[in-house]
């Protein structure tokens, strides 16, 4: 009798741990799949709402639970981080075609790294300058983040210029230049840190040889 008592309830405990198996195989298996990463699940808060979204999260830094970061501030940092890479790289391009602005004869380099250490042992003041306008820019962006976090009426990114134009199509295309910029940016400044050559004139030499 104690043979088949424990028997019993072992088949019971197996019974009772079978459908919950199922219900997660079977759950995993529908889950909706990422666009940009078809063999992984769409991240949950990552549904195509914003600009840009295709479900790219591989580290899984949208999960609010799990990592503690807002999804809000994420894309306001990378908002910004694309708006500073586009402006960064038409700025390197610019100058090395065009020349330097006037006032920076001293940074004759067509490398923008060699440039900016030109500049720093010529004029050192521009440099300065030039951390003070980042640091009020942040300031400014930091207290606007907050703010509309708090009150929930700010989109991401919104600081009030240009509503009459910005279109959901040219928010889309915002965030596909924004990060193929960041991409570009990354690239000059680490081949101006190795070769020394500007963007244009890295692009030209590969041409010739």
């Amino acid at each position: 009798m104690m043979k088949i008592a424990a028997l019993s309830a072992i088949l019971a405990s197996a019974s009772a741990f079978a459908p919950t198996s199922n219900v997660v195989r079977s759950t995993s298996l529908n889950a909706e799949k990422s666009v940009s990463l078809p063999f992984m699940n769409r991240p949950p808060l990552l549904d195509g709402s914003m600009a840009g979204d295709v479900g790219f999260d591989p580290l899984g830094l949208s999960n609010i639970d799990d990592v503690g970061i807002d999804l809000y501030w994420l894309r306001e940092a990378e908002i910004k981080h694309c708006r500073v890479a586009m402006m960064a790289v038409t700025g390197m391009v610019w100058v090395e075609l065009f020349g330097p602005a006037p006032g920076c004869e001293a940074a004759t380099a067509k490398c923008q790294t060699d440039a900016f250490w030109q500049i720093w042992n010529s004029h050192p003041q521009y440099i300065a300058a030039a951390f003070i306008f980042i640091m009020m820019a942040e300031a400014v962006s930091g207290i606007a983040t907050t703010l509309g976090r708090e009150s929930g009426n700010r989109e991401p990114g919104d600081f009030g210029f240009g509503k009459t134009f910005i279109s959901e199509d040219m928010k889309k295309k915002e965030i596909a230049n924004g990060r193929l910029a960041m991409w570009a940016a990354s690239g000059l400044l680490l081949q101006g840190c190795t070769n020394h050559m500007g963007g244009v004139e890295a692009l030209m030499a590969s041409f010739n040889n």
